[in-house]
């Protein structure tokens, strides 16, 4: 496996300014991407961020829009998805991250991902890259799920759960 992220962008800490960032993946970098995500295409993505420094941590805050071609986790047929997130990017230096390697650490849904980085670049566009695969549903239903379930007779839950296996046992008495 390459070290080469599939998508960088190095952004140099002594280089932050005031105008926000605006990051689009070209074809071939969202090509890879797909392929690493294990899915069939990412026809477009887009991340408009601001960096705020606050001596060595920076925050990255914006938005992550993308619109990606996945297979159905029920019919395996191929759907287009648009995504459309909030980014909330913590970078903080290697040196500062003080969690002992056996101490829990309790985050709310509202905290921000916290990523290291060592010298003065850290790369957002595999920051991006990150996010952009967390934002993915790796369990998406297409249009075509209801009749692939039907087809296959593939009932809910109740049917084909641990209790119906229980219960047919049950019922060989």
């Amino acid at each position: 496996m390459s070290d080469t992220p599939e998508y960088s962008y190095i952004v140099d800490l002594r280089q932050i300014g005031d105008a926000p960032l605006v990051l689009e993946p070209d074809a071939d970098a969202r090509r890879r991407l797909a392929g690493r995500f294990g899915i069939t295409a990412i026809d477009a993505a887009r991340v408009q961020v601001k960096l705020i420094a606050d001596g060595p941590v920076v925050r990255a805050d914006g938005r992550l829009t993308a619109a990606i071609i996945q297979a159905c986790a029920i019919s395996g047929e191929d759907f287009p998805v648009k995504i459309d997130e909030p980014l909330h990017l913590r970078f903080v230096p290697e040196t500062q991250i003080a969690a002992e390697p056996d101490e829990e650490i309790e985050l709310s849904a509202d905290d921000c991902d916290e990523i290291p980085y060592t010298g003065l670049t850290f790369d957002l566009g595999e920051a991006v890259a990150q996010s952009l695969a967390l934002a993915i549903d790796p369990f998406a239903e297409g249009p075509l799920a209801d009749k692939a379930r039907a087809e296959h007779n593939l009932a809910g839950d109740e049917a084909s759960g641990p209790f119906a296996a229980l219960a047919a046992l049950r019922g060989k008495e």
